[in-house]
């Protein structure tokens, strides 16, 4: 299982939010670009980028950061969430050297996008739901809908997305843990791969994640924790390798 360290932009900075209010968030760095580059020195196999402005604005608003970053790092996988809801966006990130793109609040509002996007990027989709008690919410977690998170995932599980994104927005930016049961019940519902987000707080939380993996997740994003300390990233992802190797 993959530890994914999560860059989060707003007006240029990386921040964390809090349960996704963008009213209440933390500052850590006006660099994003050398927070990338000291995550790929930690040993960072794969790094989650969200453009908080983007998912509010409906398009990118920190994308120049985004290409900065993945020209800065052209060896390493990108994903980048925020904002993406026409092929023109998708296409440009991809040129620019990104992985993955996540798509969010479109999913849920135009589930045809994400067919149509799969059969013109096959390999380059994922599917990012957030969700609150079950329930997904859109437009950076702004609103709540009455949509179930399983039976949306298990809608495009046929159209060939690379991954689904999970985030429970209880835990997330709040160091309370990992909502475990609830990932493990949405891997365990579908057979494309699911990355956990949302909750990571220390070593713990990575080997609570690990001990279900094997219901299919294969990646656990990882935010405040890494900045704030409670996790050290590198040992982190040791343990996680570790956990593997033994499973």
């Amino acid at each position: 299982m993959e530890l994914i360290p999560a860059i989060d932009l707003k007006d240029g900075k990386c921040v964390r939010l809090r349960q996704g209010r963008m009213d209440d968030d933390t500052v850590f760095s006006d660099d994003p670009v050398a927070v990338a580059s000291d995550w790929v020195a930690k040993g960072a196999r794969r790094l989650h980028l969200v453009d908080l402005n983007g998912a509010f604005a409906g398009e990118p608003v920190n994308g120049e950061i985004v290409k900065a970053i993945a020209a800065r790092h052209p060896e390493l996988p990108i994903q980048i969430g925020g904002g993406i809801r026409t092929p023109e966006i998708i296409e440009a990130y991809l040129a620019a050297g990104v992985q993955w793109v996540i798509i969010g609040t479109k999913a849920v509002t135009d589930p045809d996008f994400v067919t149509e996007m799969c059969k013109r990027f096959p390999g380059h989709i994922i599917v990012g739901l957030d969700a609150i008690n079950g329930k997904v919410a859109t437009d950076g977690w702004a609103n709540v809908t009455d949509v179930d998170v399983i039976e949306l995932a298990k809608r495009f599980e046929h159209d060939g997305v690379s991954a689904i994104v999970y985030t429970d927005i209880a835990r997330d930016g709040m160091l309370q843990g990992v909502n475990v049961d609830a990932t493990e019940r949405l891997a365990q519902s579908m057979s494309i791969p699911v990355i956990a987000s949302g909750g990571i707080t220390n070593l713990d939380d990575v080997r609570n994640l690990c001990a279900v993996a094997a219901s299919g997740i294969s990646g656990a994003i990882t935010g405040r924790a890494i900045y704030e300390g409670t996790l050290d990233f590198a040992a982190g992802q040791m343990l996680a390798d570790q956990l593997s190797d033994r499973a």
